[in-house]
């Protein structure tokens, strides 16, 4: 998995474009069914990687951070609403550049890099950058303009803050191979087009280009008072068999937990941008897997028949668990994807791989169809994501999962989880279930948690076999019938953390 945090960062300066520059490119027709007739072509021919513009390599963080964004240069920024467009220049980081044009009345116009989009020393390699440089990406600002609500850069990547304004994990087009080491793919947006379709929604077109795969891609994204939200339509057509095809994917970070700081060399609490990967089985289930920092890369994988979604959620939001007044991770978005059609069978993989760091996403987690991808086969898809969900759909109504600990048992060689659970109804005396592979469960007990309404503390002892993961199932119920998230946590190893930065 890439390192999509040094992308970010890497540009977090953005460039405004003057509409005279659009004025100055002849337009073409534009229309969805052309970009799909254009992806399909796309596999027809020899795939070719963009290669990174050779002056990119000279504009390194300093440099993005000098250029000063002029405000009168925003793309819409004339018209009301959370329309405006600023652009992301190239630079070392993000040095593959993409082709950027606006789309009006079924024509669309290309955009071509000036300098003068920005003020910055002359000497900023940023402005030597030529007309035919392209772009990295872009950014969609609120009206305010002191904030963007969604972005694209990098590979296929794109993500929004949640109602808080605060950027964390994002989603991506496609995930190939991503659980196979070596093998991971990163097919590319290779070119954008923009439509303003009203004061808070912007549709965006893209064309995606890989070894493996191509596809058009329509993201009709919008800013509401409760915060973003995308639907999601796209055509695929692989070159060439794929292992492991990924839809919906999204991305993430973890670190530690409360039940993970024996791997901290940091001062804070807890580091992590999702806690919790969320499904709603079709039967109404709800699956939750906290997330965890694994000695080894895994995948875990939930077999579903057409479920009704999926989610990477930041469940967590007590400022205290954190402790950090810089980037605020419990104010970081959850992340939802619900199909728009019935799915079919298939999986629900989560992959992690072990960090010692906030600065690497190792968490991933995508639907992967039973079916296996057919070489020229037209693959559809279509998918709703909201960026604002909390708790998550799948657990409306039922207790929900709130902490989980790990510690010693009361003999050597014995481990104990807890898991602690909210929203328990007044008067419900739950049975405590749960299953284990990989060990022995040599004591569970269940009780209500003292001074504390809803809450309900499930205690497991566990002996693993061997040095292996134990993996634990456990659920509330009542008389035979589930009144909580079936909750899967792996036990691993506990080892000891590597040397790593002390604050962020």
């Amino acid at each position: 998995m890439i390192d999509r945090r040094a992308m970010i960062a890497a540009s977090t300066a953005a460039l405004i474009l003057p509409r005279p520059l659009m004025a100055a490119n002849r337009s073409e027709p534009f229309s969805f069914d052309t970009l799909i007739a254009r992806a399909q072509a796309l596999t027809k021919t020899p795939f070719r990687e963009t290669p990174p513009y050779p002056a990119a390599q000279a504009i390194d963080y300093t440099e993005l951070h000098q250029a000063q964004f002029r405000d009168d240069r925003t793309i819409w920024g004339d018209l009301p609403g959370d329309t405006g467009i600023r652009l992301f220049p190239l630079g070392k980081y993000a040095a593959q550049p993409v082709q950027i044009a606006l789309v009006e009345k079924g024509r669309a116009t290309p955009l071509r890099y000036d300098p003068a989009m920005f003020d910055a020393p002359a000497n900023n390699p940023v402005k030597k950058l030529p007309p035919d440089a392209g772009f990295a990406g872009f950014r969609i600002m609120n009206a305010a303009r002191d904030g963007d609500w969604m972005s694209f850069l990098g590979a296929s990547y794109f993500r929004a803050p949640g109602p808080t304004k605060q950027f964390g994990l994002s989603a991506r087009a496609i995930a190939i191979n991503t659980s196979m080491s070596g093998r991971e793919e990163f097919p590319r947006f290779t070119h954008f087009w923009l439509e303003r379709t009203s004061d808070n929604s912007v549709t965006v077109y893209a064309l995606m280009d890989g070894a493996s795969i191509t596809g058009a891609f329509r993201f009709v994204c919008s800013l509401g008072k409760d915060g973003v939200k995308q639907d999601v339509t796209g055509a695929l057509f692989p070159r060439r068999a794929i292992p492991e095809l990924g839809l919906m994917p999204m991305t993430s970070m973890f670190w530690y937990d409360q039940a993970h700081r024996n791997l901290s060399t940091d001062w804070r609490p807890e580091i992590h941008d999702s806690d919790l990967l969320s499904i709603a089985s079709a039967d109404g289930t709800a699956q939750a897997r906290p997330i965890i920092n694994p000695p080894f890369p895994r995948t875990a994988a939930f077999t579903e028949r057409s479920p009704k979604g999926f989610g990477l959620l930041q469940r967590d939001r007590n400022f205290d668990h954190y402790q950090d007044d810089g980037v605020f991770y419990e104010r970081r978005p959850s992340l939802w994807a619900t199909p728009a059609a019935p799915l079919g069978d298939g999986q629900v993989r989560l992959y992690e791989f072990p960090t010692d760091s906030e600065y690497t996403d190792n968490v991933a987690a995508y639907w992967v169809p039973a079916t296996a991808p057919v070489p020229g086969k037209r693959i559809d898809v279509a998918y709703h994501l909201d960026w604002t969900a909390a708790h998550g759909p799948a657990s409306a109504g039922m207790a929900t999962v709130e902490n989980v600990w790990r510690g010693r048992g009361d003999k050597p060689g014995i481990e104990r989880l807890v898991i602690d659970f909210a929203g328990l109804p007044d008067g419900v005396k739950p049975e405590v279930w749960s299953d284990i592979t990989g060990g022995t469960l040599l004591k569970t007990a269940g009780y209500p948690i003292l001074h504390q309404p809803g809450q309900f503390r499930v205690q497991i002892d566990l002996k693993r076999d061997g040095n292996g993961i134990a993996d634990i199932r456990a659920q509330l119920r009542t008389g035979g019938r589930g009144i909580s998230e079936y909750v899967h946590y792996p036990v691993t190893e506990r080892r000891e953390p590597t040397e790593g930065p002390a604050v962020s």
